[in-house]
Parts: C-alpha cells; sequence; structure tokens
C-alpha cells in the first residue's frame, strides 16, 4: 500500500468507527471510488484495533471501574459501583456475538455491495435523524433496563451489515428508548468495545490461518493513526452532541446514499 492509501483510510477508519456514518461503508466504498484496490485483512484489522485502543484510552477511568465493579459483583452476587452497567454491556454484547458468529461468512461475502451499503446508508440515516427528532431524550444512562439493553443490543446485532453504522444504529436505539443523545452516545462507545475486541480476535485467527506474508510497517502505522484520528473524533463528537442535533448526519447519509447511486449503481 501507498502512504497516501495507509494515511487515508486509517484516518477514515477512526473518523467513521464512532460517528452514525458506518465506517465499513467508507473502507469499502473509498478504494472503489478512487479506483484503489482492496486494502486487505491484516490493514483492516490493525486500524480496528487502534481504534479499539482509542475508546479504552478516552473512557479508561470508566472502564477501569466497569471491570472492578462487574468482577466484584460476582463475587458478592450483588451489585457494587457500576456493575449494572458493566452486566448491561456484556450482555447488549451478545446479540451481535451471535450473529457474527452465524452469519460473519456471509455478510463478507454477500453483503460488501453497493447496492446493499445504498439501502443501508439511506434507511439507517433516516431512522437516525427520526428519533433525533422525536425522541424525548430524558433519561439517564444509569435508569436503561434489560428490556433496553436487549433493544440496544439486537440494533448492535443489525449494524453487522455494511453501511448501518454500528454507532449509529446502537445511538439511534437509545434514542428511541428515550436517551439523552450523550448517554446514548456514550453507551454505544463503551458497548464498541467487546463486540471491536472479538471481532479482532476474529480477523486475527484469520489472519494467521492464512500463513500470508505480513509487512508490518503500514499495519503500524494503520494502528497509530486510527488511534489519533478517533481519540479526536470521540471527544469532539461528545462535544458536539451536547450542543447540536444529529440532523447534520441525516443530511450527509443521504448526500453519500446519492453519491453511492450516481456514482456506482447507475
Amino acid at each position: 500500500m501507498l502512504l497516501i492509501h495507509i494515511v487515508t483510510l486509517a484516518i477514515l477508519q477512526g473518523f467513521t468507527e464512532f460517528l452514525p456514518i458506518s465506517s465499513s461503508a467508507h473502507l469499502i466504498l473509498v478504494p472503489q471510488l478512487l479506483g484503489w484496490s482492496d486494502q486487505g485483512l491484516a490493514f483492516d484489522l490493525s486500524v480496528h484495533l487502534g481504534t479499539l485502543m482509542a475508546v479504552i484510552g478516552y473512557f479508561y477511568a470508566d472502564v477501569k471501574r466497569l471491570v472492578q465493579d462487574g468482577l466484584l459483583s460476582l463475587a458478592t452476587r450483588e451489585h457494587v459501583g457500576m456493575s449494572r452497567l458493566a452486566w448491561a454491556i456484556v450482555f447488549g454484547t451478545v446479540p451481535a456475538g451471535i450473529a457474527g458468529l452465524m452469519l460473519l461468512d456471509y455478510i463478507d461475502t454477500s453483503l460488501r455491495s453497493a447496492t446493499v451499503i445504498f439501502f443501508t446508508t439511506v434507511i439507517f440515516g433516516l431512522l437516525l435523524g427520526l428519533t433525533d427528532y422525536v425522541g424525548k431524550k430524558d433519561r439517564e444512562l444509569n435508569s436503561i433496563n434489560w428490556k433496553d439493553v436487549l433493544i440496544i443490543g439486537i440494533a448492535q446485532a443489525a449494524a453487522l451489515i455494511p453501511g448501518t453504522s454500528r454507532s449509529g444504529a446502537t445511538i439511534t436505539a437509545g434514542l428511541a428508548l428515550g436517551l439523552t443523545r450523550k448517554d446514548a452516545a456514550k453507551f454505544s462507545f463503551l458497548l464498541a468495545i467487546p463486540i471491536t475486541f472479538l471481532a479482532v480476535l476474529v480477523k486475527g485467527y484469520e489472519l494467521i490461518t492464512t500463513n500470508e506474508t505480513t509487512l508490518w510497517m503500514p499495519l503500524i502505522l494503520g494502528c497509530v493513526v486510527s488511534f489519533l484520528s478517533a481519540i479526536i473524533t470521540i471527544h469532539l463528537f461528545l462535544k458536539f452532541i451536547e450542543k447540536f442535533s444529529l440532523q447534520i448526519f441525516l443530511v450527509y447519509r443521504l448526500l453519500l446514499g446519492l453519491t453511492i447511486y450516481l456514482v456506482l449503481l447507475r
């Protein structure tokens, strides 16, 4: 890969992973639109590892307490501190974990088309705009119950389809359940940790078993750039949604859908 390809795709991954606009769609479409060769499994793994480290680093204090309180609750068999949220994140990961194990090969081989991405980009963009407009946005994160967790977890599972956006689907579900924008986004970001970790493990295993020669410098650079890009994006996005609505992302997704239709589908 050329240096410009590495940096562009790594920035793109870090920027789009936590915005409700679908990182998978951009990593698939941008090389197609620019005539670049596919970046390959190893590079995808490196930039996902970068974004995983970014969200853990940004929410390190929360992650540390979630792990500690979650483990302590196992020992005491009662909720301790943030243990309820810790277990909500664990159980919220289950639907996507099951769907990934059952459907990942089908998704990777049959659903990475421009047609699928066009429809998911537009449809889930409209759902995001609708829930942001009509949602009550008066519930805090500590109010979520197991029904809420199941709904958000199913939304995350649906986001395995390219173009849907994991953060977009989970934030949409959170807003539909009445969470504030900031708390819907925060739960979405924390929920990204276990599912991204599992995805990195699966892709890492696939990479090891292929016995392909690995060029490490492009992967290290991609990981570092995606990490920095993701840290900046998380911070700015959380600041943004404190003051502004998410309608700008609806507009972006509709424009992206129009671009896909005009350039790749006509």
